[in-house]
């Protein structure tokens, strides 16, 4: 675990950002008619979450093991937020530039590359719950998708 005083900037840039699409995405969730059938849509927004865990976990196998468990079980986004922040704590900006093999590329992709992946995945299946929302009638807007800065 990083010391107290340990600087990660570019991990605690990127835990920002994740952490900010998460908070949007439960926004958007909420925001859901009882009655709309989106559950295979959001059980996938979990999964998308699930995603920064295993990175996490690929880089820290001993110590995150117990995320193994988020595999078999139902996990809210409120969990997988703790998790994550779980596992960044764990992690420095060397950390980033470190090869994890995967599914798709044995040969290992970077945590930074994998981390970003995860994120875009995310980000899609958000934009994805936006516009079924509009195409529902719920009214949502950029402030529902973004955290504005500046405001």
């Amino acid at each position: 675990m990083r010391h107290w005083d340990e600087m990660a900037p570019l991990c605690d840039s990127l835990l920002a950002k994740i952490r900010e699409q998460i908070e949007r995405t439960e926004h958007l969730l909420a925001l859901v008619p009882a009655d709309a059938p989106v559950e295979a849509l959001a059980a996938h927004l979990h999964d998308c979450m699930a995603g920064f865990c295993a990175v996490l976990a690929a880089v820290e196998p001993e110590r995150l093991a117990h995320f193994q468990g988020l595999r078999t079980s139902a996990v809210t986004a409120a969990a997988y937020r703790k998790h994550i922040a779980e596992g960044f704590a764990l992690l420095s900006d060397a950390d980033l530039g470190k090869s994890i093999p995967t599914v798709f590329v044995p040969a290992g992709e970077t945590v930074l590359t994998l981390m970003l992946g995860n994120l875009e995945h995310l980000i899609n299946h958000k934009h994805q719950l936006f516009t079924y929302l509009k195409e529902m009638g719920v009214p949502v807007g950029t402030p529902d998708l973004y955290c504005l800065r500046g405001d």
